[in-house]
């Protein structure tokens, strides 16, 4: 009986002994002494029975953050960050109620934040950019803590700067995934600040290139609520292009073109994807489907706006194309009758000549006929293909300042325009020679122009 009551003295002493212990670390502390302070702490913590005490750790979190911020002692105690982090860590668990910050202050954590922001910005302008994103990652960690207590004067409910440079930096690095927890966390808050549409962007970018049409759409949602001057038609149209196959393009076309819903742009996005079928895709009546529906689109497109003179210009290149594909098979056709007159047998036998030429003269006349149809659409395509190029002319003669696309087509559209004026002098000469002579003041016309935008 007599031991046990000793040993429960010896308890009792070493409890009010480690107790004494602590608050020499605290009066180190507050005296400003932090290495002595230091010192102290390490002398508790070799007794194992100070590991479950809460005063432990945040004395220790509150030197080691001390030790980190100085400058005169960081590079003395290298270790300073890590035995820091991990202080505060268990001190957190210990405490949840946070009832020593309460009673001492939460300085430490205001330290934390203060060197990780600090270390964020100087790896950031140093282009590290994965040690920055790891810094400005740790200051989020301690400013959501002051933040969450509001152990500070501001009503924010978090440090958006230190969340936007983490967002910048992972995204410097490459590492999207990462970058888009940060941007996600400033986007689901409403956050619309200076600087933060770059990262609502990059948010939907990103659900793009990972085909995640749920996180697409809610994030899209949001930029257009909160960014409502911003451009976010263009990144609709670049996950449709991206992730819709042919058939649910189509499919969307229609769907959004029967309720009268469409933009000039979202016509237009249509109107390429249809015209730049591949014929590996589909067959060649189905590329020629396609085609026609994608001028269609272009035709809409200008609907809307009659000074779209990519619109105009599209529908009139893609008519170009059709004229240049009839145009090289009637040349293909006539070289064929070349061929067949410079090979044609010479038949002395007056009985069999008269079969010969019979047979020579069906197989001319095969390919003359089908030239007289080709020659008929090769007209009707150049004279539309002329239409609509010179609507683009129109809109863009007189523009003072042109964009490097609109420059393109307007010197295109002159080219185009010669070339086509030309063809049609030609298969009227001879024929209808007022129009003719038209067609060749047009040609000499827009040939003038070449270069000239």
């Amino acid at each position: 009986m007599k031991y046990f009551f000793s040993l429960l003295l010896a308890a009792v002493s070493l409890a009010q002994a480690t107790a004494q212990d602590v608050k020499k670390v605290q009066t180190m502390f507050l005296l400003g002494k932090i290495e002595d302070a230091k010192t102290e702490l390490d002398k508790v913590v070799a007794d194992p029975k100070s590991v479950g005490k809460p005063d432990t750790w945040y004395w220790k979190s509150r030197i080691y953050a001390n030790l980190y911020a100085t400058e005169a002692t960081k590079a003395k105690y290298p270790n300073a960050k890590s035995e820091a982090d991990e202080a505060f860590k268990k001190y957190v668990q210990l405490d949840p109620t946070f009832a020593l910050v309460k009673s001492n202050g939460p300085n430490g954590f205001f330290d934390m934040y203060s060197s990780a922001f600090n270390q964020g910005l100087a790896d950031f302008k140093a282009k590290n950019w994965e040690a920055a994103a790891k810094d400005f990652e740790a200051a989020v960690y301690y400013s959501d803590f002051i933040f969450k207590n509001k152990w500070s004067s501001s009503a924010a409910p978090f440090d958006t700067t230190s969340i936007l440079y983490a967002g910048y930096s992972y995204q410097n690095a490459q590492k999207a995934n990462e970058a888009v927890k940060f941007y996600s966390r400033l986007a689901e808050s409403k956050a619309n600040g200076e600087g933060i549409a770059d990262a609502y962007k990059f948010i939907v970018d990103h659900y793009t290139k990972q085909k995640d049409k749920a996180n697409f759409d809610k994030y899209l949602a949001l930029s257009k609520e909160l960014y409502p001057k911003e451009n976010w038609e263009d990144f609709e149209i670049q996950y449709i292009d991206q992730n819709l196959d042919l058939k649910e393009k189509t499919d969307l076309y229609d769907k959004w073109d029967a309720a009268g819903t469409m933009s000039e742009n979202q016509y237009i996005m249509f109107g390429d994807e249809f015209v730049n079928v591949k014929h590996k895709e589909t067959d060649s009546s189905i590329h020629d489907k396609y085609t026609r529906k994608g001028i269609e689109a272009f035709k809409k497109a200008f609907t809307k706006n009659a000074q779209n003179a990519l619109a105009a210009y599209n529908v009139g290149v893609t008519y170009y194309n059709f004229f240049n594909e009839e145009d090289d098979k009637y040349a293909n056709n006539i070289r064929a009758l070349q061929q067949l007159n410079a090979n044609k047998p010479v038949e002395k036998d007056p009985k069999k000549k008269v079969a010969a030429e019979a047979k020579f003269k069906e197989q001319t006349d095969a390919i003359r006929k089908l030239n007289l149809d080709i020659e008929k659409k090769a007209i009707e395509n150049a004279d539309l293909a002329i239409e609509w190029l010179n609507k683009a002319f129109v809109v863009l003669k007189d523009k003072e300042k042109r964009s490097t696309t609109e420059k393109s087509v307007i010197n295109k559209s002159v080219d185009f325009l010669a070339n086509l004026y030309q063809y049609r002098a030609n298969r009227t000469r001879g024929k209808d020679q007022k129009a003719s002579d038209a067609f060749d003041a047009k040609f000499k016309e827009f040939d003038a122009l070449h270069g000239k935008y």
